[in-house]
């Protein structure tokens, strides 16, 4: 009986949930995509995951966008010229009170599609309402959450905002790696211990995810490009669309900061190209 006991310990603890890591056992997926154009394949791959085509539908939250109400249009045009017609949306305003039949409506929807726009203000609609819980329903109950642009931001709970707090033009690029420029606000925190970016090759965006890399250590720093996505299950990504992936890891998690400038040893870059896999934890 002594011999057994220690046998039954094992057994019973690999039966409980692993509480370091809340999200390896969600159901749900997510979709994240780098901005551009998305292809019939690309919105073919997001319903098939989601079971649209087994009764499912598609749910759009265009609060990003500065033209909401266009952006559900045009999001339904776009699934539509792939063939998917199941397809519904609402614009759920900032401070005002959200209906519940939509709220009920995003929880049991097979696919949440988030627009591009701006990421900030997509959260100011959001956060702490019962659409932030909703979302979150939805993903536990093995929705698939996808988002584009200012969609893809939104995923993680450290959220790139776009604004520079050290170079307020629009037009200034991002030029430097410097300390306390990258503005980093709450996001939906859907994916834990990750930081997104999107049309990231496209608009030359290295340098800020550098400096997001080394100013948070704890986090991977993903960006993603144009017509490219990540499609994110458990503590796997893997690439889909027609281009590249990059993922900064501070391994040795070191900051230098000198006259405002940003130092650091032994960053990991790695860039993964369409069908590549890699770990999120």
């Amino acid at each position: 009986m002594k011999t057994l006991l220690p046998l039954m310990l094992i057994l019973l603890a690999g039966c409980l949930p692993d509480s370091r890591q809340p999200h390896s056992s969600t159901p749900g997926k997510l979709y994240i995509i780098g901005g551009g154009n998305r292809p019939a394949s690309m919105l073919l791959e997001m319903a098939s995951l989601a079971g649209v085509n087994n009764g499912k539908y598609i749910y759009v939250l265009p609060m990003a966008s500065s033209e909401p109400d266009s952006a559900i249009l045009w999001a339904k045009e776009d699934f539509l010229s792939a063939g998917i017609k199941q397809v519904y949306g609402f614009n759920f305003r900032k401070g005002e009170k959200q209906p519940q039949d939509k709220i009920d409506s995003v929880k049991n929807a097979g696919l949440v599609y988030i627009s591009g726009g701006v990421q900030s203000r997509f959260m100011e609609a959001v956060l702490g309402t019962p659409l932030y819980k909703a979302v979150h329903t939805a993903f536990k109950n093995g929705a698939v959450i996808a988002g584009t642009s200012a969609g893809a931001a939104v995923m993680s709970k450290k959220m790139i905002t776009g604004k520079q707090l050290k170079h307020s033009s629009e037009d200034a690029g991002y030029t430097t790696i410097e300390a306390d420029n990258i503005e980093i606000k709450e996001g939906l925190g859907l994916i834990p211990d990750v930081i997104i970016d999107q049309h990231f090759i496209k608009r030359q965006r290295l340098n800020r995810l550098v400096t997001v890399s080394i100013e948070n250590p704890d986090d991977i720093c993903i960006g993603i490009d144009e017509s490219t996505a990540i499609i994110v299950e458990g503590l796997s990504a893997r690439v889909t669309g027609s281009g590249q992936v990059l993922v900064i890891r501070n391994r040795l998690k070191n900051k230098k900061i000198s006259s405002g400038l940003l130092g650091a040893q032994g960053l990991e870059l790695s860039v993964y190209l369409p069908g590549d896999s890699f770990s999120v934890k």
